[in-house]
């Protein structure tokens, strides 16, 4: 399309845009509308945001459970399904072919509508993760796919609402925690869509179909698929997204925000937009006073370190943990196989889950969890036993997770790469590898957890006068803790009681300055860390 320019001479002979000469003589510019946030404690800036303080549910939380579930999981191949299936040669690609078409004829669009959560159960899952010692719940919002599982009033065709389950899913997640006691939070991957969906717009390089575009060419889909442009060579990269798709990013959140009144809000990705990603975390926090009788109850997660230094959000660390005891409440979020529902996967073990969850909590964070649904909304027979095994352990052992703060150290052993707490200043860390959209800034360790906890490993969680050391393999015969010693930089303090949890008898113990050192009852008590109940002078 062509267009045409008004211009006026300069006096060195160049042409000089019309636009400018208007500015520069003062005539007035076009307003932006403002950007509409709830009144209250918070504005929309760096500095007002660093006011902000952790509520303390979150600090006591320690466990939270998520669900990755939209219509993403209707083929159950896995992870980033919509922007994959449009990847010739890709396995998700080579499925989509096979099973429903090519995505000339049938795409993303086509697969939204065979999304039915026939058997979805808010209320049963919510009961087996309130059982399982999980605070909080964390549902889906809008993953990149740019489909809203609440009933949006931005994205009014591409909901679960009006297509696919036409069930107001976030909102029947929400009732069901509320029902349960837990503490509700919404996840928000919105922000990188804009440029992930573009996958869409290509065609077949070779074969039967080379050179005939896929389905997100057509213009009358482009409330889902994006208006058509030139794609980023990165699908997170998002320097070229318009202004006008940045504000309906805010108006959608906010409406989700308004909506759902949620306690938490996972965000995929660093602060974006700086004024409509901080208009839209003050909006939060101001409605959550509103909420709460003047108290922010409501709890933000960021990628980056920059944006959480002080006050402002909570870092969130996706498959990583902190290294040491960090300064301020974090989050660890991974998942116990793909993020979406992956029939073929392997799942992490019970032990694995539970060595992360103690791991976490030893250095002042919290663990999110994700257990993916299949399309119908159930969990498999594997995530159950995982589930259930975690609710055995928890039963036993939650009174050192739930309510705790770190101890002195985060724990002892082979496994530990950290020193003595320091509070004093952030002291950032190499950065994580990170492939999810956005390219994430959170330093930290990769936690894989490949390398699995022994005897030799402890970690430590306190309340108040109460150590737990929590051994993290069954010691054959007698636990030692070198940090309870008599002597040392970390000497404890008298011990005046030692228990194992689940356990009813009395053990022996004695403190020596080599350390605690506990003997173990003949008969084995668990597979998962044991939790030692010591009670200091």
């Amino acid at each position: 399309m062509s267009t045409t320019r008004r211009t006026a001479v300069g006096l060195l002979g160049g042409a000089i845009p019309f636009a400018t000469l208007k500015r520069a003589f003062g005539a007035p510019q076009p307003q932006q509308p403002a950007i509409p946030i709830a009144p209250g404690r918070f504005s929309a800036t760096r500095q007002s945001l660093m006011e902000y303080q952790i509520p303390d549910w979150y600090r006591d939380a320690k466990f939270g459970i998520w669900a990755h579930w939209g219509p993403q999981s209707v083929p159950e191949m896995g992870d980033w399904y919509a922007r994959q299936m449009y990847i010739q040669g890709h396995r998700q690609y080579n499925y989509h072919v096979k099973t429903y078409g090519h995505p000339s004829k049938f795409g993303y669009k086509d697969v939204i509508p065979t999304w039915k959560a026939g058997n979805f159960d808010p209320d049963y899952l919510l009961g087996l993760y309130k059982k399982a010692g999980a605070k909080f719940f964390v549902s889906m919002g809008v993953h990149h796919d740019n489909f809203d599982l609440w009933n949006s009033k931005y994205q009014p065709r591409w909901n679960a609402v009006a297509t696919g389950p036409k069930k107001n899913i976030a909102q029947m997640f929400r009732d069901a925690a509320v029902k349960q006691g837990l503490r509700f939070g919404v996840s928000q991957h919105l922000h990188a869509s804009y440029e992930w969906m573009a996958t869409c717009f290509g065609s077949d390089k070779t074969g039967a179909y080379a050179g005939i575009p896929y389905d997100g060419n057509d213009p009358r889909y482009a409330d889902l698929y994006h208006e058509k442009h030139e794609p980023a060579a990165q699908p997170g990269d998002v320097s070229q997204v318009p202004e006008s798709w940045k504000r309906r990013y805010f108006l959608r959140l906010q409406d989700l925000v308004d909506q759902l009144q949620p306690d938490l809000m996972y965000h995929d990705g660093v602060i974006r937009f700086e004024k409509y990603g901080l208009s839209l975390v003050a909006h939060l926090y101001n409605q959550s006073a509103k909420w709460h009788g003047g108290r922010v109850e409501a709890v933000y997660n960021s990628k980056g370190v920059e944006d959480c230094q002080v006050g402002t959000c909570v870092l969130d660390f996706e498959r990583g943990i902190a290294e040491g005891i960090w300064p301020n409440p974090f989050q660890t979020d991974t998942c116990i196989g793909d993020w979406h529902y992956n029939r073929d996967v392997t799942y992490k073990t019970p032990k694995q889950c539970i060595d992360m969850l103690v791991n976490v909590v030893s250095r002042n964070g919290t663990l999110l969890l994700n257990f993916p649904l299949k399309s119908d909304g159930t969990l498999d027979p594997k995530e159950m036993t995982i589930l259930s095994e975690i609710t055995a352990w928890m039963a036993v052992n939650g009174e050192g997770i739930h309510g705790s703060r770190p101890w002195r150290v985060c724990g002892e052993g082979p496994s530990v790469e950290g020193t003595v707490r320091d509070t004093s200043v952030y002291k950032p860390l190499p950065p994580i590898p990170d492939t999810s959209p956005g390219a994430t800034r959170t330093s930290g360790a990769r936690d894989s957890g490949s390398t699995p906890f022994t005897a030799r490993d402890v970690r430590f969680t306190s309340k108040g006068k109460t150590l737990y050391a929590f051994v993290m393999g069954w010691p054959e015969k007698e636990a030692v803790i070198g940090s309870v010693g008599t002597t040392g930089n970390l000497a404890a303090g008298k011990v005046q009681n030692v228990e194992l949890l689940g356990f009813k008898g009395n053990v022996q113990w004695a403190q020596e300055a080599a350390g605690l050192i506990v003997r173990m009852p003949a008969e084995k008590l668990s597979d998962y860390p044991i939790a030692l109940k010591i009670a200091l002078a």
